[in-house]
């Protein structure tokens, strides 16, 4: 008998395994079991978190940058918006790649700093890098590191002010690409620099809609990949624009560069990039669960299906609209919720279509580039000392 489990997103675990698909498949579907408890270990430090970064969050001249490379620059493109207007510091979302090659444009010397740094092994050599250029240029700044790996790094980096957010072990995630490690280093910095407690009547509702979009998502995904698609287009507007471009780089990894990819927001696809699209092109969009903003979400999608180019136009959306059925993922589970909400069951569509197009175009998920092109931890960086 063939054993599939929750963990294997229904596929039997043999076949997975032979085709170099079961971590990522793991790693995918865990991901409602590390939300929870993700949010009952940030839970235990918001004390903690507090007395460290609260002097920093509360001070209207202050700043807060969240920063990663790749995927966990992606992180902070998600979540800065959100949090520069909930904080009294100026939040902006800069990737370590950004800072090691011009820290001069974004390292104030005496502006108080805190910088949260997200890695999942924490051991990309920018990573240390923005850290210690930090460091060297900034009179007062504390490092909040978020990070899947108590023995990397940036988590064992040897500063004056820091504080370690370690998540648990699960989510340090063996695949190449990074899902479980995403989705829960989001949502621990969310739930680390919100006022305590702020998302206690929210984690059972997200993790609940993971769960089950993982589920109800698999028909028309599997359909979707069926069709090989050449390019993908992913939108979303206001926080869910970063989460398109996560989406845009889940694909790529995974399928190992074959299928071109594309991101941007619906009214910026207008000026120019809405040229990406062809006969051969599915776009997604991320629908806003704000009334105004998905008026402008709904408008191009209408647009592009009067257009009549693209392969296949899906919406990925809490309230689905009449007769379009066929073409919409929905989690209607979340349609009374904040945006911000939205970023966990939307990128786990993202996640689960790119997983299903690797194994159809016979690349193995958990290790797509074999040759050593691109690798799990950035390697071949040549770092630079700054000169006084």
């Amino acid at each position: 008998m063939t054993k599939t489990t929750p963990d294997s997103l229904g596929i039997p675990e043999a076949e997975l395994e032979a085709t170099g698909a079961l971590w990522t498949a793991r790693e995918i579907a865990q991901q409602p079991a590390m939300l929870e408890q993700t949010h009952a270990l940030v839970a235990g430090l918001h004390a903690q978190l507090q007395a460290f970064a609260g002097p920093v969050t509360s001070n209207p001249l202050a700043r807060v940058i969240l920063t990663g490379a790749g995927t966990s620059a992606y992180i902070g493109q998600c979540l800065a918006p959100l949090l520069d207007r909930s904080l009294a510091a100026r939040v902006d979302a800069v990737p370590t790649t950004d800072i090691v090659c011009a820290p001069q444009l974004y390292l104030e010397a005496d502006q108080p700093l805190l910088l949260v740094s997200f890695g999942r092994s924490g051991n990309s050599p920018e990573s240390i890098a923005a850290v210690e250029l930090a460091e060297q240029l900034v009179k007062d700044v504390r490092h909040l590191v978020v990070t899947c790996n108590a023995g990397g790094k940036l988590a064992t980096a040897d500063v004056a002010s820091a504080m370690t957010v370690q998540l648990p072990e699960a989510t340090h995630d063996t695949s190449f690409a990074m899902t479980s490690s995403f989705s829960c280093m989001m949502y621990a910095a969310l739930a680390a620099l919100l006022p305590a407690r702020a998302l206690d009547g929210r984690i059972g509702a997200i993790s609940d809609a993971v769960e089950r979009v993982l589920v109800r998502a698999r028909p028309l995904l599997e359909e979707l990949t069926a069709a090989r698609y050449e390019r993908v287009v992913y939108l979303g507007s206001g926080l869910l624009q970063g989460l398109a471009r996560e989406a845009t780089l889940k694909l790529g990894e995974l399928t190992n560069g074959a299928v071109v990819t594309c991101f941007d927001s619906p009214l910026g696809f207008r000026h120019g990039p809405k040229t990406f699209v062809t006969e051969g092109t599915l776009v997604v969009v991320f629908v806003s669960n704000d009334a105004y903003t998905r008026r402008y979400d709904h408008d191009l999608l209408d647009e592009l299906r009067r257009d009549g180019r693209a392969a296949r136009v899906i919406e990925v959306t809490t309230q689905p609209r009449p007769g379009l059925e066929e073409d919409t993922l929905a989690v209607p589970e979340l349609a009374g919720a904040h945006d911000v909400d939205l970023l966990w069951p939307y990128i786990a569509v993202a996640q689960v279509y790119a997983f299903l197009t690797s194994r159809a175009m016979g690349v193995t998920p958990d290790n797509p580039n074999p040759s050593g092109l691109v690798n799990r931890v950035v390697q071949g960086v040549q770092l630079y000392a700054l000169s006084a």
